[in-house]
């Protein structure tokens, strides 16, 4: 069975590669292009406070040795693999990882690392829980703007019937391009907040992973 993946490279071939382990044969159609930015950066942060794996490429190796918060448990497996030291994730969403840096409380400036246009409202909960807050934009996100065409014949002919959507940018990235056929079409969504950004579009069926882990997204496949 053919799976369109949308999610931003380099998670798209990996995301790719774990399906055709599966026996699935993934359609890669990255919705967003990501790319690096060069931000002044805070010398001595206390902190980091990470949403995205996106973000790890901008941070430098001064950093590696303070806490560093992570959303989930994918983005801080790859904090761990680039090197930082005291890497702490919050196995969920953003709500989930205010709490995490609230609990802990680490005294001193938190260094936010985000993608443009995001983290804003997370920003102001850790500022509201007293937390020191520095927001940088650490790299810059492109959708898409057309499909290509055999995607879109393929989208047309009914020949994908399932999609894979990691966050709700990317979601609305996908419903921009008009593709045709979703009505025939399963989404699968990483939680429920991507799974509303999907609403756009008709669909056969949403379906949103029990947790917002690569993991419980591909346990939909089952």
């Amino acid at each position: 069975m053919k799976l369109l993946v949308t999610r931003p490279e380099p998670g798209a071939s990996a995301t790719a590669a774990r399906l055709a382990a599966m026996g699935y044969e993934p359609v890669v159609l990255p919705c967003l292009t990501i790319r690096a930015t060069t931000p002044r950066l805070p010398e001595h942060p206390a902190a980091l406070v990470i949403t995205s794996g996106q973000a790890i490429p901008a941070l430098p190796a001064t950093l590696r040795n303070i806490p560093a918060f992570c959303v989930g448990d994918a983005t801080a497996a790859k904090m761990r693999q680039a090197g930082f030291t005291r890497v702490e994730s919050a196995s969920g969403n953003a709500d989930d990882l205010a709490r995490l840096v609230a609990a802990r409380h680490v005294p001193g400036l938190h260094l936010l690392a985000v993608g443009e246009r995001h983290g804003l409202v997370l920003a102001k909960k850790l500022r509201e829980a007293g937390i020191p807050v520095l927001r940088r934009k650490v790299y810059a996100v492109t959708p898409a703007r057309h499909l290509p065409e055999d995607v879109t014949t393929a989208l047309a002919a009914g020949k994908i019937p399932g999609a894979l959507f990691y966050s709700a940018e990317t979601a609305r990235a996908f419903a921009r391009l008009n593709p045709p056929g979703t009505a025939k079409m399963t989404a699968y969504a990483l939680s429920e907040t991507v799974a509303v950004a999907l609403q756009d579009l008709p669909w056969a069926q949403i379906r949103a992973a029990v947790a917002p882990t690569e993991a419980d997204l591909m346990a939909l496949l089952a």
